[in-house]
C-alpha cells in the first residue's frame, strides 16, 4: 500500500462538478493498493498516517500529529501511484490492484483510519475521474510504502 500524503489547509475532491469530500486543516491522502496487500498493510498504514509527527507545536517544530492537533483525513483513491515508467514512455500499471481487490481494502483503510481519528474520514468515488483541489501548507509532502515501513 502506497500513500502519497501532503498536509493541508484545505482540501476537497469533485466528481462530474459535485463536491463529494471536503476537509480543513489536515490531510490529503492519495491511497494506492497493490494485489499483495493485506489488512496488515492498511492497519500499519492508518496507524502511522494518525500518529506522524508533521504539524508544528508552539516552537514551530514539526512535533505533533493530525491527531494531537484534531484535522481531519481526506482520502482518495488513487491507482496511479504504482504506476511503473521504466520501458517507454507509457506508464504500466500492472502492480496496482484491480477494483475487486482495491476497492474492499480502500473501504476498510477508511474505517480504520476513521475509528483511529474518532471522526469520518471524507472519501472521493472509487474509480470515478475525480478533480482534487487542495492547499499545501508547508508545502509538506511525503511518500509512505507498507512495504518498505520507515
Amino acid at each position: 500500500m502506497r500513500v502519497l500524503l501532503q498536509r493541508v489547509s484545505q482540501a476537497h475532491v469533485s466528481v462530474d462538478d459535485a463536491v463529494c469530500g471536503r476537509i480543513g486543516p489536515g490531510l490529503l491522502l492519495l491511497v494506492g493498493i497493490e494485489d499483495a496487500d493485506t489488512d496488515a498493510d492498511l492497519v500499519w498504514m492508518a496507524d502511522k498516517l494518525a500518529n506522524l509527527r508533521i504539524f508544528e507545536d508552539d516552537a514551530g517544530v514539526m512535533n505533533r500529529s493530525v491527531l494531537d492537533v484534531g484535522g481531519e483525513a481526506l482520502a482518495v483513491s488513487q491507482f496511479t501511484l504504482y504506476g511503473s515508467c521504466r520501458k517507454g514512455n507509457r506508464p504500466s500499471w500492472g502492480r496496482a490492484a484491480r477494483g475487486e481487490i482495491s476497492q474492499p481494502l480502500f473501504d476498510a483503510f477508511v474505517v480504520r483510519l476513521s475509528e483511529v481519528l474518532g471522526k469520518p474520514v471524507p472519501t472521493g468515488v472509487f474509480g470515478a475521474d475525480m478533480q482534487v483541489s487542495l492547499i499545501n501548507d508547508g508545502p509538506v509532502t511525503l511518500m509512505l510504502d507498507s512495504r518498505q515501513p520507515e
